[in-house]
């Protein structure tokens, strides 16, 4: 199974792309995650869905939204709220993970291995079979 972040941007149309991509495929979700990290002293979230692998296709998806919204328990935020209320109307868990910043890494592919670690540590993510 091949696991892949693939990443949309920070806007609020983005957060609306990912909560609307969780409710069309409520019966693919497998996990909620936010990542918690600080960029030079500010606190920052992400947001991300982790979807089963459509079938017959071995791609697990993560749709992400790095890093672009406020820590939403230093200060609350419409942003993380739409995320949290689809959970909620799913009856869905919010996996909370603290993780490294993104400019730590040379690469974003590099980035993303590293969170795709720390999935699979977690299990939250199967791995590699």
């Amino acid at each position: 199974m091949i696991q892949r972040f693939i990443e949309l941007g920070e806007g609020y149309s983005d957060i609306y792309e990912l909560t609307e991509l969780i409710r069309v495929n409520k019966h693919r979700v497998h996990r909620l995650i936010r990542f918690d990290t600080t960029i030079n002293t500010i606190e920052k979230t992400s947001l991300a869905v982790v979807f089963r692998p459509a079938t017959p296709g071995k791609l697990m998806p993560i749709y992400i939204c790095r890093e672009g919204i406020t820590n939403p328990d230093i200060t609350p935020n419409q942003r993380y709220d739409l995320f949290h209320t689809v959970a909620e109307e799913l009856e869905l868990a919010i996996h909370n993970l603290s993780v490294k910043d993104s400019s730590q890494f040379e690469e974003k592919d590099l980035y993303y291995q590293y969170l795709i670690g720390i999935l699979r540590m977690n299990r939250y993510i199967p791995h590699l079979q």
